[in-house]
């Protein structure tokens, strides 16, 4: 199977420490409609923020390079690397 990219939107909210933590992603159909429901997500009710991103790679053998920034709404963390 060839490399599949996916794009993707991501809240981040607070815990009860202060400290952000990621949302539910959500999955979306093209580079642009994660960059609008990222915008969405981060003025959503107890969100701080939102990124949007995408990640390309080979689902049928799991393996996928980094995520890669589209843009991040908000107050989100600098290190999104996890992603």
């Amino acid at each position: 199977m060839s490399d599949v990219t996916y794009y993707v939107a991501l809240p981040f909210l607070q815990d009860d420490d202060g400290e952000p933590v990621a949302g539910n992603a959500e999955e979306c159909q093209s580079p642009t409609i994660a960059l609008r429901r990222a915008e969405t997500m981060s003025r959503m009710p107890g969100s701080i923020g939102a990124v949007a991103f995408s990640r390309t790679g080979d689902p049928a053998i799991g393996e996928f390079g980094d995520a890669k920034l589209l843009r991040a709404f908000g107050n989100v963390p600098t290190d999104l690397s996890a992603l």
